[in-house]
């Protein structure tokens, strides 16, 4: 499928841009970030992804599962067991991983890690293949409605002038929502979590026209 090459090809291109943005940003947060490989509390609980995030992460996955399939099929696991335990009280659609009601997920999986989190080291078996909002989190960046975002973990002590000095756009170029919108073009929008998406193998067809 041309487009979804496509669009997988911009996906890299937008995550090297994030990844600009963020390195400037901890740049200039210094000492005031304290993000560090092993420190869990943003991989609890359910979280909403993108078609984009969940496309990246099946590809992720993939990887995984040719250099270590043992790995992957822990992952796997970890994600079909929590896809059934949020299931009776899921806001959408169990079968296909749809959400309908973002704000609506069910706090009983607060306290769950991200089924991409291995148990024993804190890290992220999926790191390279992360959802955009993992990689923004932590140095503070500036969202949708010009507020800024940041880990509370973090700043502390900064002043909300020298926040606002380091904060960054991720994507101020709006790559992401060109993206979104050709996977909708395709059939594949909507929102769903990090379990669905390794846990339900999802088609993507292919478009009549994204204007990609």
């Amino acid at each position: 499928m041309q487009a979804l090459v496509h669009i997988q090809t911009a996906d890299r291109q937008l995550l090297d841009g994030i990844a600009g943005s963020l390195a400037e940003a901890a740049r200039c947060g210094g000492d005031w970030l304290v993000c560090r490989p092993g420190c869990t509390q943003c991989c609890l609980g359910p979280f909403v992804i993108t078609q984009l995030d969940a496309l990246r992460l099946r590809e992720g996955l993939s990887v995984l599962a040719a250099a270590d399939p043992a790995r992957a099929e822990r992952v796997q696991a970890r994600a079909a067991a929590y896809a059934a335990a949020i299931a009776p009280h899921y806001p959408g659609d169990p079968a296909t991983g749809e959400l309908w009601e973002e704000d609506s997920l069910p706090a009983s999986m607060n306290d769950v890690p991200c089924q991409a989190l291995d148990p024993d080291s804190g890290l992220c078996d999926l790191y390279a293949a992360r959802p955009i909002v993992c990689r923004t989190f932590g140095p503070v960046t500036r969202t949708g409605d010009n507020t800024l975002a940041a880990c509370e973990l973090c700043y502390a002590g900064a002043t909300e002038e020298e926040m606002v000095r380091c904060a960054v756009d991720p994507d101020p170029e709006g790559l992401e929502y060109e993206l979104l919108a050709a996977l909708d073009a395709m059939g594949a929008g909507g929102l769903t979590i990090v379990a669905y998406a390794l846990a339900v193998n999802r088609h993507t067809p292919e478009p009549q026209d994204t204007g990609l």
